[in-house]
């Protein structure tokens, strides 16, 4: 097989499959990569869903305007990892991981840094996977094997995650470890899938390093013979009820559960928070990722409201002005979404106060004041929406928002998502925040969603990647 073809159908595979992977991990996800086989090859770029669009000023003063970023090849068979930090490429709102390598002299990889992350590291060993498959599969140059990589790369979620575990204990110092990741990830899945009387799991769950276990504050500890196993879910389920809505956790040395404790845990230990249908990974006080449905996410499941900070910055508020809006609708959102209920919020930024048709007060109640705000969010339970004005307060509740059919409405997202479009349709200050039942969070003016996914294509067979001398001309 021609070189050429070979090449086009690795990078193909093994980019497919990251976009693919990430996209379960992170959605949506894109992915793009920059490479040079040889020392003295011109860079080339593979970037099928235009990840890259706009940052062609720094890749052709990066690339094209010097060759630091060639480098030298590593010694050996190992595969040298080039991080964001030692590549000094920087660029906005994306994640870059780099290698080099005998077989690829030179690899950059690029994917979505999303503003809800919990951490940046499962994602950087993701992209890690696949600079390592794209050398192996260099240096076989073998294509029986490129349908396996790219398969590999879409179900790389507890391996990405358990790499920068060990990697992050390590930099904590905690080189020798008898702590194993894998069994306690799979414990996750297994205890979050499984109900008790009809309920999802609550409670937390922490795995602390054998050495350290004589600084934990037991409360109760169980006999050897008697310590039940973490592949055990329905028994650890079961234990997990003893510790729910309180300040014990289950404590485990990551292959069974020690007993019950209670106070700070010490050394680099895990923790996975149950909280119903979701839940949370922390090393420390750090947040990993999050798991829900069956998956880890990389989401901290908090509500998204970029766009609505973009809104406001185009009004006429002061700084302080927009920090107080944007942080009562924030605190009101995920009170809401914790709580498993819909609700909207107008948010008014005019100068001319909008006539609502709604239960209204005698004085507006100030949500700067915390029982106020409180009480705000018991009323978001109401039908009707919330009305809340530019100066921080709550002018009304149970509204109701009319208006005339406009294109881009929905029936499968319902009332509150198809009355905001309405509405704000007709009243050009008016942001409207809605909040469904399930906890997607939809930002909407003029008559449009500004928080509506994009769809990407999928990716399908291509022609060898082009130069980036090319692809920064067109």
């Amino acid at each position: 097989m021609p070189e050429a073809s070979f090449e086009n159908i690795c990078i193909f595979h093994i980019l497919d499959g990251l976009r693919e992977g990430l996209s379960h991990f992170s959605p949506p996800s894109r992915a793009a990569v920059v490479y040079a086989q040889s020392g003295d090859a011109p860079p080339r770029i593979c970037d099928p869903q235009n990840l890259l669009e706009g940052h062609e000023p720094k890749l052709r003063d990066y690339y094209l305007y010097s060759n630091k970023w060639r480098g030298e090849p590593p010694e050996g068979q190992e595969l040298e990892i080039i991080d964001s930090d030692k590549a000094g490429l920087d660029l906005s709102g994306i994640i870059t991981l780099g290698a080099r390598s005998r077989p690829m002299h030179y690899q950059m990889w690029f994917t979505e840094e999303h503003p809800d992350m919990c951490s940046l590291g499962p994602t950087a060993n993701w992209l890690e996977y696949a600079a390592e498959l794209v050398s192996q599969n260099f240096e076989t140059c073998n294509v029986m094997g490129l349908d396996i990589a790219g398969f590999m790369l879409q179900h790389c979620a507890n391996h990405a995650i358990r790499n920068f575990i060990v990697d992050e204990r390590s930099r904590l110092g905690w080189l020798d470890t008898q702590i194993r990741v894998y069994p306690f990830l799979d414990a996750i899945m297994g205890v979050s899938g499984t109900k008790e009387e009809g309920a999802w799991p609550r409670g937390r769950i922490v795995v602390v390093e054998p050495s350290q276990l004589d600084q934990v504050r037991m409360i109760c500890r169980f006999p050897l013979h008697e310590q039940p196993s973490l592949s055990d879910t329905k028994h650890v389920r079961k234990l997990l009820q003893a510790v729910e809505f309180s300040g014990r956790v289950l404590v485990s040395d990551g292959s069974t559960v020690l007993g019950i404790a209670i106070g700070p845990m010490p050394g680099a230990y895990l923790a996975a928070q149950f909280s119903g249908t979701h839940g949370f990974l922390w090393i420390k006080d750090d947040l990993v990722c999050s798991f829900s449905d069956g998956r880890f996410h990389s989401s901290n499941l908090k509500a998204n409201l970029v766009q609505l900070e973009e809104q406001l910055l185009e009004t006429d508020l002061n700084m302080e002005e927009q920090h107080g809006l944007l942080h009562i609708i924030s605190h009101m959102v995920n009170r809401v979404r914790d709580r498993k209920h819909g609700c909207t919020l107008i948010v008014d930024a005019g100068t001319n106060f909008l006539k609502t048709a709604g239960q209204h007060f005698e004085k507006p109640l100030d949500l700067q004041e915390s029982s106020q705000l409180k009480l705000a969010c018991s009323l978001a339970k109401l039908d009707g929406a919330l009305h809340i004005g530019r100066d921080l307060k709550l002018y009304g509740f149970g509204c109701l928002m009319d208006g005339q059919s406009v294109p881009g409405e929905n029936r499968a997202r319902g009332a509150r998502f198809n009355s905001a479009l309405r509405f704000t349709a007709e009243h050009e200050d008016i942001v409207v925040v809605v909040v469904s039942s399930d906890r997607p969070v939809s930002i909407i003016k003029n008559g449009v969603e500004l928080t509506a996914l994009c769809h990407f294509q999928q990716i399908r067979g291509f022609a060898r990647p082009p130069l980036l001398a090319e692809w920064v001309m067109s």
